[in-house]
């Protein structure tokens, strides 16, 4: 079975070689999709029973350890020396400095990491994270998904 929660946040970010408007300070309103594949909870008395994972612990969990570091944040890839000097010029601002390029393919590869460390398997239904889509724009997204084991 598959369970599909969906996050919204709001975040800048450029892309330094881009060859076109994307080379500038720039926002986006990110759409985060989290799919979890797991057995459906079958215990009497299980406040999941029925379910897979409840819904509001898929987005607590995803809200605690990433959209709430990436809301309303800037990305800056930390070789991208001009704006990481101009954004920690800016007091108190919101910067998230990454070791890659932030495009919506490494943001995805980074959210599935970092989640993947949090869904965890705690009621024996063989719950994983499975894939995790980043909408950059209503249009474009990247999937980072499970690599077959």
């Amino acid at each position: 079975m598959l369970v599909t929660r969906r996050l919204e946040f709001d975040a800048g970010h450029r892309i330094p070689d881009h060859g076109s408007q994307c080379r500038h300070l720039h926002g986006h309103r990110y759409a985060l999709e989290v799919t979890l594949s797991g057995e459906i909870v079958r215990k009497e008395g299980n406040p999941d029973n029925g379910m897979v994972m409840d819904f509001s612990e898929i987005r607590n969990l995803a809200r605690r350890h990433l959209v709430d570091l990436w809301d309303h944040a800037f990305f800056v890839y930390e070789h991208d020396v001009p704006v990481v000097e101009f954004l920690a010029s800016l007091p108190e601002h919101k910067t998230v400095i990454l070791d890659c390029i932030p495009t919506a393919e490494n943001l995805a590869e980074k959210a599935f990491r970092i989640l993947d460390a949090v869904y965890r398997d705690i009621y024996g239904n063989h719950l994983r994270l499975d894939r995790v889509r980043l909408y950059e724009t209503p249009n474009c997204w990247a999937d980072a998904v499970r690599a077959g084991e």
